[in-house]
């Protein structure tokens, strides 16, 4: 059995890898950061280099 520790983060246009343990949960979906856990309020974006979200 694989147990998945890993995934894409739950914004649509994110390009990040987020670790489960680590990531930002909202509505059982996990974020790479708080700015896409709340929708880019105000424009921010989640600052990962070479990700344009």
């Amino acid at each position: 059995m694989t147990t998945v520790t890993q995934m894409k983060c739950a914004c649509e246009p994110c390009l990040c890898i987020v670790s489960i343990e680590s990531a930002i949960e909202k509505n059982s979906k996990y974020y790479c950061s708080e700015a896409c856990a709340n929708g880019h309020q105000g424009g921010a974006g989640c600052g990962h280099t070479g990700c344009g979200c």
